[in-house]
């Protein structure tokens, strides 16, 4: 199982002084940390259609980015190249295990885990993310260099890489295995691999009111509501045909407000919002689909790994009704299992003890079968 370590300060501290402030260095955060994927592992799912990857290199100069999938990297040689693979915790129980870790942030702000894989000179340009993300070092040497934050032009090096011109650097540091850089949203920064090496990128969702407010008109669109109208009755005669005055502007500023006000209505958005996965998931569905019972027998015998990637979560105003959002989806099984749902959502192994009572609820029991029987959770072989 792997452990953070930090030496220099609590969990607290970093929450405190670092966290969506200022980028740090973890010395050996994962102490002896070894590769949790292989090079010819991480190649091999970037061969495939449904991973997210890109290659990233230059030719005669020249920033060049490529996405996959890949048949072969023959043609990119020994040096000079970075390969980039998404959601790897979605396909690998082994790289899921890194997300643990990280566990005193909620869920709901993962992303995902991406790894890369570099040959020395490898690199993907400096540029400026939009989400934390704590690089952890696997096998071999990468330089970084990060800057401070501030207005930083951003350019397109490639019609697939926006980079950042030159900074001034605040860290310029060599990680080793097992050291790990966490940077905030903003910070300019640049990676070079010395080395053959891996990086592991623990990132964490950003989202802007922009992007919330995009997804609420969608649900409300989806869901049918929001369809109260605007009304205006016993108005006063308009003397300005032009004008949206101030009472009409506070008219429309209510009317909006409404929903924002409707906790249920917010409560739901979020939780269907934040738990759906931007990557496809690994589900595995069972060839021979379990049947309720024998699924409590199994489930008294060994525990149900969730799958990686799948987003369980609850809202404190909908809980109370037994609520909760599975992959985008609203589930609701009555007050009785609110305990039993903060249990699925909190837990990434399930045993017997944490689910007994609502295994005896019909409802429940069918739903939580149909997602074993979909992949959503599984019994390790």
């Amino acid at each position: 199982m792997l452990t953070l370590n930090l030496a220099d300060f609590s969990l607290e501290h970093f929450m405190a002084y670092y966290w969506q402030q200022r980028p740090v260095v973890i010395r050996q955060g994962f102490a002896h940390f070894e590769d949790l994927i292989s090079p010819n592992d991480l190649a091999g799912l970037a061969m495939e259609d449904a991973v997210e990857s890109r290659l990233v290199y230059k030719k005669d100069e020249q920033w060049q980015a490529e996405n996959g999938p890949f048949e072969s990297y023959k043609r990119f040689g020994k040096t000079g190249w970075t390969l980039i693979v998404q959601a790897v915790n979605h396909y690998s129980p082994e790289v899921a295990e890194l997300v643990k870790p990280f566990d005193f942030i909620p869920k709901w702000r993962l992303d995902d885990v991406m790894i890369s894989y570099a040959t020395p000179g490898g690199g993907v340009g400096p540029h400026i993310d939009l989400y934390d993300v704590f690089i952890c070092q696997g096998s071999g040497r990468r330089q970084w260099r990060v800057g401070d934050k501030g207005d930083h032009k951003q350019f397109a090096a490639h019609a697939a890489l926006l980079h950042t011109e030159p900074f001034e650097a605040i860290i310029d540091t060599e990680l080793l295995p097992g050291d790990i850089l966490y940077i905030p949203p903003g910070f300019p920064h640049d990676g070079v691999t010395l080395e053959e090496s891996m990086s592991y990128s623990v990132g964490f969702r950003a989202k802007s009111g922009c992007d919330m407010l995009s997804g609420l008109a969608d649900y409300v669109i989806d869901k049918e509501l929001g369809k109260t109208l605007l009304a205006d009755p016993k108005r006063l005669i308009a003397h300005h045909q032009g004008q949206i005055d101030a009472s009409d502007f506070t008219l429309i500023r209510a009317n909006l407000q409404t929903l924002l006000d409707n906790d249920t209505l917010m409560a739901d958005f979020a939780g269907s919002y934040f738990s759906k996965t931007k990557c496809t998931l690994d589900l595995q569905p069972l060839d021979e689909p379990l049947e309720t019972s024998d699924l409590v027998d199994m489930l008294q015998q060994q525990p149900l790994v969730r799958t990686g990637g799948l987003r369980c979560f609850y809202v404190d105003a909908t809980v109370v009704q037994g609520v909760c959002y599975v992959d985008g989806e609203r589930y609701e099984f009555g007050p009785d299992l609110q305990q039993a749902v903060i249990n699925l959502c909190d837990n990434d192994e399930l045993s017997e003890a944490l689910l007994h009572a609502a295994l005896e609820n019909a409802e429940f029991s069918r739903q939580f079968t149909e997602w074993v029987n979909g992949g959503f959770w599984y019994f390790r072989d």
